[in-house]
């Protein structure tokens, strides 16, 4: 397969989660898809989408809502994991095309949840940590977390934080600078 070198897609999930250990019975389960395109050749972001997905093994707790703003209705209303990953291969064309997530989480995350429900993994094997890429484009020791780069960058965070369409929103404007600080002039 040929990978399109047009567009990155970044991808920012949130998943079910507790302030304490996780109830008997219950998992992590992804409960939304942020997805932001990025026009590699421009440096532009392009599409900006939330797919919420309905978790079938655990329950939004107080402390998810607090922390993302998704409410147990917000997903009930939500895709089946199977469907959102069916719209990320269909319109996004995630086989084709790389793409990236600040951090392993989001795809550690993706590969445990689709060998469990036994799901086709939406992406090819091209995946961009950006995570670690800043950190090794900047010489830095270890990894920063997300609003320390922006800050580094003087870039305010848009949106709001822990919702995954804002998150990718803001992690794709990193790879965009990252992009264009490390462009070379084409040798004519």
């Amino acid at each position: 397969m040929v990978i399109k070198l047009d567009v990155v897609v970044v991808i920012d999930i949130e998943a079910t989660c507790w302030a304490g250990a996780t109830p008997v019975g219950q998992e992590h389960e992804i409960i939304e898809i942020g997805i932001c395109t990025l026009d590699i050749k421009t440096g532009e972001r392009i599409d900006r989408e939330s797919l919420l997905v309905k978790p079938t093994k655990s329950k939004v707790s107080q402390f998810c809502t607090e922390l993302t703003g998704l409410t147990q209705q917000d997903v009930d209303n939500g895709l089946r994991f199977d469907r959102a990953c069916s719209i990320l291969r269909k319109k996004f064309k995630t086989k084709s095309r790389i793409w990236a997530s600040y951090g392993d989480y989001d795809r550690k995350m993706f590969e445990k949840q689709c060998a469990a429900h036994g799901v086709a993994y939406p992406f090819n094997g091209t995946h961009i940590n950006i995570k670690s890429l800043y950190a090794m484009l900047m010489g830095l020791e270890r990894e920063i977390s997300l609003s320390a780069v922006l800050s580094q960058l003087n870039i305010e965070f848009e949106g709001q934080p822990h919702r995954g369409i804002d998150d990718a929103w803001n992690e794709a404007l990193i790879l965009s600078h990252l992009i264009e600080k490390m462009r070379l002039p084409l040798a004519e």
